[in-house]
C-alpha cells in the first residue's frame, strides 16, 4: 500500500478506536443493546439506499438526457424513485422495528432493583418488590446501596427508576437504551447482560450545573456471585468505633448519611455502610481511594461543581485524613 493510501485507510479506521469501551452503544454486553446496534445498521443501510436511489434519480433528471422529458415520464421518475422506493423501505424498516418489540418487552425472570436518580447521583436498593401495572413511587426498603449496581449474568433483571426532584435519564450503552426517571412516576427497565463486565453509565437528560459527572457502574457478575454481594452489602458496616468514626458524628455527615451499625442514619445523601467496596466515589467520579476521599470531603465544590455536599475544609488535615481513612475500611 502506497503511504497516501495507508494514511487515508488509517483516517477512517481510527474514528473506530472510540466504538468500543465500557461505554459504548457499538460495543453491545446485553440482547437489548445488541438489538438496538442491529437496528441501527439496518436502519443505516435502508437510508443509504434511499439515498442513493434518490440522489440517483435526480442526477438522471438532470444529466441523463438532453432533451426535455414527456410528463408521463417526469411522473415515472418522482413516482417510483422519490415515492414508491422510499415508501417500500421505510414500511420495511417500520416492521424490522415493530418485530423487536415482543423480545424486548419479555417479563423479567431476575432480581428487581429501584434506583432513584437524585441530583446529583443514583440511590440504590436491592431486594425490593416490584408491584404489577402501574406504580407511583419507588418501593421502600431494600438493601441500600449507591452509584453501583450489580445485576446478575444471563437474567433479566428489572430496574425501577423515579426522581424526586427533576427529570434524569438512566442510560448503560452496552446493556440496553436510556430510560427517563421521572418525579411522581415509576419507570421500567430490563438489562439482560450477555457479557460479565464492569460498564459505565450516565445521565442522558441534563438536570443542572452537576449533570456531567453524574455517572454510574454496573457490575455483571455470575447469579452466584450477585447474591453474595447483596448478602453482604446488607450487613452493617465493617468497622463501627475509632476516631474517625468519632469524627464522623462529630461534624454532622450523620445528618446526611447512613452508616448502618452506627449512629449515623441521615438519609440526604448516598449510604456509606459499604463505601469502600465500590469502585469510585462522587458518582462515578473519582477511584475509591482514601487520597481521593480526603480531597472530596476537602473541597466537594472545587472537584464536582454544583454537588450539594458542602467542603469541609474547615477541618484540620488529621480530621478529614481520619475520617477518610475510616470510611476507607468500610468494605
Amino acid at each position: 500500500m502506497t503511504r497516501p493510501g495507508f494514511l487515508a485507510a488509517a483516517l477512517m479506521i481510527a474514528p473506530l478506536a472510540g466504538c468500543q469501551g465500557a461505554q459504548s452503544a457499538f460495543d453491545p454486553a446485553g440482547v437489548e443493546a445488541e438489538r438496538v446496534l442491529n437496528l441501527f445498521w439496518i436502519m443505516l443501510a435502508g437510508g443509504t439506499a434511499i439515498w442513493i436511489v434518490v440522489i440517483g434519480v435526480s442526477y438522471y433528471a438532470a444529466r441523463g438526457k438532453s432533451g426535455p422529458y414527456s410528463d408521463k415520464s417526469g411522473i415515472r421518475l418522482i413516482v417510483w424513485g422519490g415515492c414508491v422506493f422510499p415508501a417500500v423501505v421505510l414500511a420495511g424498516l417500520l416492521w424490522w422495528g415493530l418485530t423487536m418489540m415482543p423480545e424486548l418487552r419479555r417479563a423479567a425472570d431476575g432480581p428487581t432493583i429501584a434506583v432513584s436518580a437524585e441530583r446529583f447521583w443514583w440511590r440504590v436498593a436491592y431486594a425490593v418488590e416490584g408491584e404489577p401495572g402501574v406504580i407511583r413511587k419507588l418501593p421502600r426498603g431494600g438493601v441500600p446501596s449507591a452509584n453501583e449496581i450489580w445485576i446478575p449474568l444471563g437474567k433479566r433483571t428489572e430496574i425501577l427508576l423515579s426522581s424526586p426532584d427533576v427529570i434524569h435519564s438512566f442510560w448503560v450503552p452496552p446493556l440496553a437504551g436510556k430510560m427517563d426517571a421521572i418525579p411522581g412516576r415509576v419507570n421500567r427497565l430490563v438489562l439482560e447482560p450477555t457479557s460479565p463486565g464492569v460498564f459505565n453509565g450516565a445521565c442522558a437528560e441534563y438536570c443542572g450545573t452537576a449533570h456531567t459527572y453524574m455517572g454510574f457502574r454496573v457490575v455483571v457478575v455470575p447469579e452466584a456471585e450477585f447474591e453474595a454481594y447483596v448478602t453482604s452489602q446488607a450487613l452493617p458496616a465493617a468497622v463501627v468505633d475509632g476516631p474517625g468514626a468519632g469524627l464522623f458524628l462529630q461534624n454532622g455527615c450523620a445528618a446526611c448519611h447512613t452508616v448502618r451499625g452506627t449512629a449515623a442514619d441521615g438519609a440526604v445523601g448516598p449510604d456509606l455502610t459499604h463505601v469502600a467496596s465500590r469502585r469510585t466515589i462522587a458518582a462515578g467520579l473519582l477511584p475509591t481511594t482514601v487520597e481521593n476521599l480526603v480531597a472530596f470531603i476537602r473541597s466537594t465544590e472545587h472537584i464536582k461543581p454544583g454537588v450539594e455536599m458542602p467542603a469541609f475544609g474547615m477541618l484540620p488535615e488529621e480530621e478529614i485524613t481520619a475520617i477518610a481513612q475510616w470510611l476507607g475500611t468500610l468494605e
